[in-house]
This record gives structure tokens, C-alpha cells and sequence, in this order.
């Protein structure tokens, strides 16, 4: 019985200084409240910067050719880097799962598969420029939640968009068709207007004021309808800014929310006041 009651003890013991080491690990890694956390980010931010810098370098051909070994050496160096950390973000919560599955889970693993595609598919490294996605953790360092909560702010106002904006791209996707058809009708084949699918095309760079000059059209009454599709290009173009600007508008209260991360899931964005993750109900 005695044996039993150490050996529990022990157990206890070594489940207590693993959590305790799990927990300091989730302060330094997920949160930047802490010293310890804000040099973390400031670290990763700086190694996120010098490895976009050198996909960049690798592109340019002259440079490739005289430090080629160099880039390579330093992309593999970037690369176990930042699989070691990933590691250790999903060691340093409780569900894992949901932070590999997460957005920010999986930028951090996409700005590191490439390079071990780039073995068995060549070219896939320059991929790696998804880490740029990575340097949104500067919020966190600086602690900007003003410019947090007012990104929670576009994002509320655009979710309650989305059924207006999908009506929208479906009203000018009609557009552009019965606009592209009508001048494939008009202008033809003799003029540059070979299928109905160009036609749209057409329809499509006109109605958006690009204005390719690829293919223009030559007779009266094309030059006709190709000045009423100019016209309501420019009162389309200032839709989906008032659609969204009006629901910005109805967002009357704004909410401060905390740069904490949930040690379970990793998730953030969390209002100051709350006691449990809203994603996983996890106690933050």
C-alpha cells in the first residue's frame, strides 16, 4: 500500500510539472502580454521577414546563380525552424486538432510543406512566400487591439453583407452574359468577337473599366452598346463599397476584444471579461 501511495504521489507529481511547463510553454508561445512571449513573436516576426526575403532573392536568376547554396542552406535552415515551433504550438495546447485546423494553424503548416515538396516536386519552395501571412501576429506584439477589434468590425459587417453581395455578383454575372451575347450577335466573328465566351470576356474588362484593348468593337451600334456597358460599369463599381459601408454604419457597438489566446485550441479574439474560450469552452 505504501509503494502504491508513493509511486501515485510521484505520478502526480511529474503530471504537475508537465502541466506547469505546458502552461510557461503556451505564455511564451501564444501570448505576448508576457516579456518572454513579446520577444517570442518579435523573434519569429524577424525570421518570417529574413525567409520571405530570400524566396524573393531566389527568384531573381542572377542572384540564384552566385549564392544558390546559400539561399538553399538558409531555406532549410527557415524551414526546420519553423517546424520546430510548430511542434511546439500543438504541445503547448490542449486539443491540438483544433489548432492545426485553425486559420492560423494552417498558414503556420503551409509556410512549411513546401520546402519538403520542393524534394519530390522542384519549383514548389517559392510557395513559401505564404509566410507573409505570419506577420499579422505583429498585432499581437504591439498589443493593437484597437486595430483588432476594428477587424472584427469589417468582418461582422461583411458576413452581414454576404447575402447582399452574393445577389449583387449574380445581378452583374447576368449582366455580362446577356451584354457578351448581344455583342457577339452585333460585331461577330469578323470582328474579334469569335465565341460567345469572348464575348462575355469582353463584357467583363469593359464593365469593370479595365479596358484591355484586346478587342474592340467596329460598328455603330456595338460602339453603342460598349458605351452603355461603360456607364454602368461606374454605378456598379460603387455598390458592393455602399453595401458594406452601410452595414459598417449599423455596428453601433464596438467591443474591445483581448490579444489572449485559448490555451486549448490557440484561438483568439476573445472579449476582455470572458472566463472560457468561445470556440472550444476551453477556461482561458
Amino acid at each position: 500500500m505504501g509503494r502504491f501511495t508513493f509511486s501515485e504521489e510521484g505520478a502526480i507529481d511529474k503530471s504537475r510539472i508537465v502541466s506547469r511547463w505546458r502552461t510557461r510553454l503556451h505564455e511564451i508561445i501564444f501570448e505576448a502580454e508576457t516579456p518572454a512571449g513579446k520577444a517570442f513573436d518579435t523573434v519569429l516576426l524577424l525570421l518570417i521577414l529574413a525567409s520571405v526575403l530570400t524566396v524573393f532573392l531566389d527568384s531573381v536568376g542572377s542572384f540564384r546563380a552566385r549564392h544558390g547554396t546559400v539561399l538553399l542552406y538558409l531555406e532549410w535552415f527557415f524551414t526546420i525552424a519553423f517546424s520546430i515551433e510548430f511542434i511546439a504550438r500543438i504541445i503547448a495546447i490542449g486539443k491540438p486538432l483544433r489548432y492545426v485546423f485553425s486559420f492560423y494553424g494552417l498558414v503556420d503548416l503551409s509556410s512549411i510543406l513546401p520546402t519538403y515538396l520542393s524534394v519530390i516536386l522542384p519549383g514548389s519552395q517559392f510557395l513559401l512566400v505564404i509566410r507573409a501571412l505570419r506577420l499579422i501576429r505583429i498585432f499581437r506584439i504591439f498589443k493593437l487591439t484597437r486595430y483588432l477589434t476594428e477587424g472584427a468590425a469589417l468582418i461582422q459587417a461583411l458576413r452581414a453583407s454576404r447575402y447582399k453581395i452574393t445577389v449583387f455578383l449574380g445581378t452583374v454575372a447576368t449582366c455580362v452574359i446577356v451584354m457578351g451575347t448581344l455583342m457577339y450577335l452585333i460585331e461577330g466573328e469578323r470582328n474579334g468577337f469569335t465565341s460567345i465566351p469572348r464575348s462575355i470576356y469582353w463584357a467583363i474588362v469593359t464593365m469593370t473599366t479595365v479596358g484591355y484593348g484586346d478587342i474592340a468593337p467596329r460598328t455603330v451600334i456595338g460602339q453603342t452598346l460598349a458605351s452603355l456597358i461603360m456607364i454602368i460599369g461606374y454605378g456598379i463599381i460603387a455598390v458592393p463599397t455602399g453595401i458594406v459601408t452601410s452595414e459598417l454604419a449599423a455596428i453601433r457597438h464596438k467591443t474591445e476584444i483581448s490579444t489572449r489566446a485559448c490555451p486549448e485550441c490557440g484561438a483568439q479574439g476573445h472579449d476582455p471579461d470572458a472566463a472560457h474560450c468561445k470556440h472550444c469552452g476551453g477556461r482561458l
